[in-house]
């Protein structure tokens, strides 16, 4: 739950120092500019306040791990969710109303987390978990959508390298391999998920990895 904390605010943060003209800037995830990725995150901080509201008596079908499921299809940006928030983000027109919801309903989720009783039980897309794998789940949401926040702003600060870390753990954990120690934890986060193209160095390792990469969660 710390680390939901530290990624979340991290997250938050780099929206909050973005000038107005970077919103218009592609981000990481395909077919979104770095405008409909916050308003993705808007909607995200309201499926967490949602979540952490839905208690159940059953017991967990899933954890912070198995909460992720694998395709090795890449998205493209174009089903009808996507395109959703696409036309919620234009229709924010100014960049700091973008900032104002997201500081407004994250700040929220985020308190709402803090108080939430960790091994509570919580249904989400048909599944349940407990509150700590729930939120232990999101620390790979927060810190690959920092990723993407970032992608054509070089000088922007990475997220925080525990959370980095954590959700390099938690890929390995996902397809069962872990990476080479050649690999820094970005690395792992961005080739292994499509993010970025791997050099010829990193494929030829790859290759010789049983997992089929690059893997795209959904």
């Amino acid at each position: 739950m710390d680390l939901f904390a530290r990624s979340w605010a991290a997250l938050r943060s780099a929206v909050a120092e973005l000038p107005n003209e970077d919103f218009a800037l592609p981000s990481g995830c395909t077919g979104w500019l770095v405008r409909d990725l916050v308003c993705h995150l808007i909607i995200d901080a309201q499926d967490v306040l949602i979540t952490l509201v839905t208690p159940v008596e059953k017991e967990p079908t899933r954890d912070a791990v198995t909460y992720w499921n694998v395709t090795e299809t890449a998205p493209t940006g174009g089903d009808q969710l996507d395109a959703l928030i696409v036309r919620l983000a234009t229709a924010y027109r100014d960049p700091q109303l973008l900032k104002f919801h997201l500081d407004d309903v994250g700040s929220a989720a985020g308190r709402a987390a803090v108080l939430a009783d960790p091994e509570m039980r919580v249904g989400t897309r048909d599944e349940i978990l407990t509150v700590g794998d729930y939120l232990g789940a999101y620390v790979l949401e927060w810190t690959l959508h920092h990723l993407d926040l970032i992608a054509q702003l070089p000088e922007a600060e990475d997220p925080p390298a525990e959370t980095m870390a954590r959700t390099r753990e938690m890929l390995e954990e996902i397809v069962g391999q872990r990476f080479p120690d050649s690999f820094s934890d970005k690395d792992v986060l961005l080739v292994a998920t499509g993010r970025r193209a791997p050099t010829a160095a990193e494929q030829t390792v790859l290759d010789g990895l049983p997992a089929p990469f690059p893997l795209y969660l959904g």
